[in-house]
């Protein structure tokens, strides 16, 4: 059984979102909670709180099926694609316009029960 939630235009790059969504690749979903709420990333509070609705949804979706105890969940997948680009301009030197471009993000978290 597995489910999934997205979160999109995120206003982050996915370059910093992607470092902080290395470090939860594959693992339990208790043992990535707990290193999202510790870790000192500003990228870590929309992974924590997509990854907490991911694990809800498969707890909602599957509510006919056995209890599904929260250890036997893990991480199946962790996606970070690219949002739109927001361009902005600031001013620059001997009256020049600078671009500025304000990345987003769109993450996506699958997870998935240990089949045996």
């Amino acid at each position: 059984m597995e489910a999934f939630a997205v979160t999109k235009y995120v206003r982050m790059s996915p370059f910093k979102v992607r470092r902080v969504a290395e470090l939860i690749r594959g693992k339990d979903v208790d043992a990535a909670i707990s290193i999202l709420h510790f870790t000192p990333k500003a990228a870590a509070i929309p992974l924590e709180k997509t990854l907490r609705s991911a694990a809800a949804n498969l707890s909602n979706v599957y509510e006919g099926a056995s209890k599904i105890e929260p250890d036997e969940i893990f991480i199946k997948e962790v996606r970070v694609d690219e949002g739109p680009t927001m361009k902005r301009f600031r001013a620059a030197s001997m009256g020049r316009a600078m671009r500025i471009r304000r990345r987003t993000s769109h993450i996506k978290i699958v997870v998935a029960t240990e089949e045996f």
